[in-house]
C-alpha cells in the first residue's frame, strides 16, 4: 500500500488540497481532517487537486459526501481537477460529475470561485 498525504496552500479566498498517492479506509481520516480544519476556519472555497491521487476507494469518496452539504450550506463548494483516467472513472462510476464540478485544469476550478465572497 502507498502512503498518502494532504498539502494545503491557499491561492486568496481559495483553499488547495493536493492529494498524494493511496486513498482508502485506512488513509481517509487525513483528509477528513484537513477538510475539517478549512470548515472550522471558515474556509469554504475548496479545490482538490487528484493529479498525484493515484487510487481512490468508496471510503476516500465518502469523505467529499460527508462534507458537500455542510461547504455549500455557507455557500462554498468543493471542485474536483485534475485527476487521472483511472480516478475519474471510478468518480464517473458513482455519478459524482452529476454532483461536483470536475475540471481538468486547477487554474479553471480556481478560476469559477471568481466573484465568491468566502
Amino acid at each position: 500500500m502507498s502512503d498518502f498525504h494532504v498539502v494545503q496552500r491557499e491561492h486568496g479566498a481559495v483553499s488547495v488540497l493536493e492529494l498524494r498517492g493511496y486513498l482508502d479506509a485506512h488513509t481517509a481520516p487525513r483528509l477528513e481532517e484537513a477538510i475539517q480544519t478549512l470548515l472550522t476556519s471558515s474556509r469554504f472555497n475548496i479545490v482538490v487537486n487528484c493529479r498525484d491521487l493515484s487510487y481512490i476507494s468508496s471510503a476516500g469518496l465518502g469523505v467529499f459526501m460527508a462534507f458537500i452539504e455542510e461547504v455549500r450550506k455557507n455557500e462554498g463548494d468543493i471542485k474536483l481537477t485534475n485527476m487521472t483516467s483511472k480516478v475519474f472513472n471510478v468518480f464517473d462510476l458513482l455519478g459524482f460529475p452529476l454532483l461536483y464540478d470536475i475540471t481538468k485544469e486547477e487554474a479553471d476550478a480556481i478560476r469559477k470561485f471568481s466573484g465568491k465572497k468566502k
